[in-house]
């Protein structure tokens, strides 16, 4: 659905006459300054998708630690490049990460290609009242190799919300995610992730997340995992032209009876353009 989105939109700038391309693609920088200086200046939590809209590249690196004490290594992490073609919405094309199990028993490979399409319904900046209200879908496709993915198409509806207070910012994410099939295996989940910030010295940005996981279905039907993601951002550092660097880290602390991971560490960096 969401793949469809962003390739339906792509169709629509390309069937634009040439004068109207050339107009769109030479204001695209003063559309994406105006569109977000409607919105809050905010760092991106680690792990809580923000429900600001982002132009950027970003690369995720995840090391987790399973139950029995071995590591994955994550590379990537999902992510990829987002775009704000029009003033409330922003698409994300997600490269499928790549999955390196300290286990022979498990065999490395790629995961799965996912999207997201953001709209804005609700925002100001810090000026006049510094919230934010959107409207978010994500979708993956069954990509992944040697089971490092899912086996069938998920979706996943959600809403994105955030408010700042002076210096101190809240920015939360609840959805759910639906796999389009054998939902006995799988089973569903609802994500809830809220991230608690504080800016310092313009800069810096020491959070701490919660991320829970409800699960319905499935093997795991009625379990709940928490963690508690104590971290920090570090940005945006202004480079040349229109470009910025932003990065940080974290360590992810299980705090509920069921978890699957423990003590991971993540560390993110993202070029805004």
């Amino acid at each position: 659905m969401v793949a469809g989105s962003v390739i339906g939109l792509m169709l629509v700038l390309l069937a634009l006459p040439a004068s109207a391309q050339g107009g769109y693609f030479a204001n695209w920088h003063d559309r994406v300054a105006k569109a977000q200086s409607e919105q809050p200046n905010w760092a991106s939590p680690l792990v809580t998708t923000t429900p600001r809209l982002t132009q950027r590249v970003r690369y995720d690196q995840f090391w987790l630690t399973n139950n029995q004490g071995i590591t994955t290594n994550i590379f990537d992490g999902g992510k990829g490049i987002s775009l704000i073609p029009f003033s409330r919405v922003a698409v994300y094309f997600n490269l499928p990460p790549y999955l390196e199990h300290n286990d022979p028993a498990v065999r490395d490979g790629f995961g799965d290609v996912s999207f997201q399409l953001k709209y804005r319904l609700l925002s100001a900046n810090a000026k006049n009242g510094d919230y934010i209200l959107t409207l978010i879908l994500k979708a993956s496709v069954p990509t992944g190799s040697y089971s490092n993915g899912a086996p069938v198409a998920l979706v996943a509806p959600a809403i994105g919300y955030g408010k700042g207070m002076g210096a101190f910012v809240v920015q939360g994410y609840l959805g759910a995610v639906l796999p389009t099939g054998d939902t006995g295996t799988l089973g569903r989940a609802v994500v809830w992730n809220n991230a608690f910030q504080y800016r310092i010295f313009r800069k810096l940005w020491p959070e701490a997340e919660l991320n829970t996981v409800f699960y319905q279905d499935g093997p795991h039907d009625g379990q709940v995992q928490n963690f508690v993601t104590p971290g920090m951002m570090i940005g945006t550092i202004p480079l040349v032209g229109h470009t910025g660097l932003t990065f940080g880290g974290g360590f992810q602390i299980a705090t509920s009876r069921y978890h699957t991971t423990n003590r991971n560490g993540i560390f993110s960096i993202r070029l805004s353009f």
